[in-house]
Parts: structure tokens; C-alpha cells; sequence
């Protein structure tokens, strides 16, 4: 075994510079004023957050958030308007607003601050509103600029982004927790004093994947839509989306079926693809991950020993080092391998849209 040694030191505030790839900043920055580049960063930063809360709660389903997902703007061959883009959008649309949010109650702004706009004021019985509240309507504000920005077209694909943006922007509105502190002669907490705080993204990101899972098809009029961009083509596509309510995902395409690769569509299969197969601490889920990444998709399921090396038998030792060995252990992993011939019931299995 191998020894490694560790020195801790001190390390001041970074800047985290992310890779947006297809996901480009740049799309967002040619949207606004000059004066927003001041929020490029946090916008940044909240695509890339958003992106990969995506990766975490598909991990274990037949689409997993590819790379192609990153893409939000309609433009650039990206014109597919499945219940996954629908995903993709309300969480990156999430993302953004969050981060900004937090910056700007954190002071990272010049012109943001805590929102202290009902502080003073009775919230309810035994307690009224002070502290630093989240300034969520600046995350708001900012965000709706910067991402709705991408959309300037007027059909109903720009439209089911816009509502599936707008959507995630109410997410995060919606999971905001109340925080209280007591006050009173010893500790009688006799009043309270209540702000409001961002959740946790992943309460986000659990939320908006059941409304994932609920999203509603809009069916087209495919005949009017045909008039292209009549005024009487947008009434009836402006028509269709006023009757959803704006906290709910809506989708327009049926999904493709993700078993499959498709180099066209940037989907890749879920041959190779990792999957979870007994094992302490698993959700039912993600149990069943194995059938639905292989078996259903006419995969047989592959056992790999695999040999990992971690850090073991650490010591500390002042000041400020500390020594570990390296470990060698054999774990077994599991993946889907080998196309088998499909029955018919499986083919009709797989048939369709498939997430």
C-alpha cells in the first residue's frame, strides 16, 4: 500500500469558472444592457448548477441528462419540445435564479441586498417578519431577463420554453422556508422574528421532477399551426398555453426512444451504461434500474469485478499533515452489455416514448 501525505493550508476565496460548452453564457449575454455583465457569473454558475441537479435525478433513468441537454435556446438544430426539455429549462431556469438570489443576499452585488421589505410588520400569531428574507424577487427579475432572453421566436416551441422557464422560477418561490428566532425574558420565546430562506437546491430539483413526471402534452391545433406565424396562428398557440397553469411543465413531442442510440439526436442508448443491482441503502428505484437500463431495452445485464484504490488508515499528525495509505479493494459493478434478440412483448415494450 501506498503512503500519501496531505498539508492543509489556507485558501481565500476562488472564482469557479465553469464550462458552458453548448450551454453558452455568451447566448444570455448578447440578450441584455451592458450593465448585466455584472451578473454573468452567478448566471453562469446557476446554469451549471442546474445542469447538474439534471444529471442527479436522471441518473438512474434511460435518458440521463446527455451533454446534448445543455442547449436551451431554439435556435442551432435544438427544436425538440419533449417532456425532458421541458426538465431541462424549468431546472436551468431554477438554477439561475438561485444563484442570483443567494449572491445578492450574501452582498456580492453593489446594488442588491437583503429583501427587509415587511420587516417590522406582524406575519402571523407570536411572530413578525425581520432578519434577511432572500431577495428572491431580484433572482427573479434578473434571471427572467437573462435566460427568457434566449427566446425571441413566437411559436409554440419559444412559448412552451418561456412557460417551462417561468415554472421553474416559481419552483424556487415556492420551496422558500420560513426561519424563525425567539426572543423573550429567558428564552421564553415569547416573539419570534421570521425571514424566509432559499430551500436547498435539491428540494428544487426533487420538486420540479415530480412536476417531470406530471407534465401535461399540449395538443396542437396542427392544421392553424400550419399558417406559420399568422396572427391568427399565434392566438390560437397564446390560447393553448393560457389554459395550463404556469407552475405546471408542459411538453409538445412525444420522447424518442431512449434505448436506442441516435447519433442525429445526440442520445446515446443506455448500452455501457452503468446500472444499480442489489446493495444496502438503494431505493426501490433505484433497484430496478438494472431491468430498465438493460432488460427493457433488450440488454442483457453484465457483472464486472473491478478493483478501486482509496484512502485508508489516515492519521493526523500536527501540524497540519496528514498521512494515508492507499487501499486497494474489489468491487462488483453492473452494466448494460450485448444487444439480445427482443421479444415481441419487449418490442412492444419499448415501443414509444420511453424516459
Amino acid at each position: 500500500m501506498k503512503r500519501n501525505t496531505f498539508i492543509f493550508t489556507t485558501v481565500g476565496l476562488c472564482c469557479a469558472i465553469f464550462d458552458t460548452s453548448a450551454w453558452s453564457v455568451n447566448n444570455f449575454l448578447m440578450t441584455g444592457p451592458k450593465a448585466y455583465l455584472t451578473y454573468s457569473t452567478s448566471v453562469s454558475v446557476g446554469a451549471h448548477s442546474g445542469i447538474e441537479e439534471c444529471k442527479h435525478q436522471f441518473n438512474w433513468e434511460r435518458w440521463n441528462c446527455p451533454e446534448s441537454a445543455l442547449q436551451l435556446s431554439t435556435h442551432n438544430r435544438l427544436r425538440s419540445a419533449t417532456r425532458e426539455t421541458s426538465f431541462v429549462h424549468a431546472i436551468s431556469s431554477a438554477g439561475v435564479m438561485y444563484t442570483l438570489t443567494r449572491n445578492c443576499s450574501m452582498g456580492d452585488f453593489d446594488n442588491c441586498g437583503c429583501d427587509d421589505s415587511r420587516n417590522g410588520r406582524v406575519g402571523g400569531r407570536g411572530w413578525v417578519w425581520g432578519g434577511c428574507s432572500d431577495n428572491v424577487e431580484f433572482g427573479e427579475r434578473i434571471s427572467k431577463l437573462f435566460v427568457d432572453g434566449l427566446e425571441t421566436g413566437q411559436d409554440a416551441r419559444a412559448l412552451m420554453n418561456l412557460h417551462n422557464n417561468e415554472a421553474g422560477r416559481l419552483a424556487v418561490k415556492e420551496m422558500m422556508k420560513r426561519t424563525c428566532k425567539c426572543h423573550g425574558v429567558s428564552g421564553s420565546c415569547s416573539i419570534q422574528t421570521c425571514w424566509l430562506q432559499l430551500a436547498e437546491f435539491r428540494e428544487i430539483g426533487n420538486y420540479l421532477k415530480i412536476k417531470y413526471d406530471q407534465a401535461q402534452k399540449l395538443e396542437m391545433d396542427k392544421r392553424r399551426m400550419r399558417a406559420g406565424n399568422s396572427a391568427d396562428s399565434r392566438r390560437t398557440t397564446v390560447e393553448t398555453f393560457s389554459n395550463v397553469l404556469t407552475t405546471e411543465l408542459v411538453f409538445l413531442e412525444d420522447s424518442p426512444n431512449y434505448c436506442m442510440r441516435n447519433a442525429s439526436l445526440g442520445l446515446h442508448g443506455t448500452e455501457g451504461r452503468e446500472c444499480l443491482q442489489g446493495g444496502k441503502n438503494l431505493s426501490q428505484w433505484e433497484r430496478r434500474s438494472c431491468r430498465r437500463l438493460c432488460t427493457e431495452c433488450g440488454l442483457r445485464i453484465e457483472e464486472r469485478k473491478i478493483e478501486v484504490v482509496t484512502n485508508c488508515h489516515c492519521k493526523f499528525r500536527w501540524c497540519c499533515v496528514v498521512n494515508c495509505l492507499d487501499c486497494k479493494q474489489t468491487v462488483t459493478k453492473y452494466y448494460c452489455s450485448g444487444r439480445r434478440a427482443m421479444s415481441n412483448k419487449t418490442r412492444r415494450r419499448n415501443r414509444g416514448p420511453k424516459r
